[in-house]
């Protein structure tokens, strides 16, 4: 079991229950947030355990995912990062994947191996 910690950014609670059970039934350790505020806190108070970070685009609060992630590259230049959406992302932060939702949750397992 690796210490490596993803974080999974989705504030609509089914899709983060099925997200993070698939993730932690491969082993992934997880945390779980709703908003992009909460999650920068992590972000900001995590060092390199913290392996990625998938965050939904559209997130309760004011922050985006596209803004949690140039956020989160600027901290932890290395991070696998994947933004999900319903709709096109412009412009995508540099180096990160994108998922456009609805997706199997395989799809999401095999970017976050990557």
């Amino acid at each position: 079991m690796s210490n490596f910690v993803t974080l999974l950014v989705e504030d609509d609670a089914f899709q983060r229950d099925v997200l993070a059970d698939v993730l932690k039934d491969e082993g992934f350790e997880m945390i779980e947030c709703t908003t992009g505020e909460a999650a920068e806190l992590i972000i900001a108070s995590t060092g390199t355990e913290l392996q990625a970070l998938i965050t939904d685009h559209n997130l309760a609060g004011k922050m985006s995912g596209t803004e949690l992630a140039h956020y989160a590259r600027s901290r932890h230049p290395h991070l696998n990062i994947v933004i999900m959406s319903g709709t096109t992302v412009q412009p995508m932060p540099v180096g990160t994947a994108f998922l456009r939702k609805p997706f199997a949750p395989e799809r999401l397992l095999d970017m976050v191996r990557e």
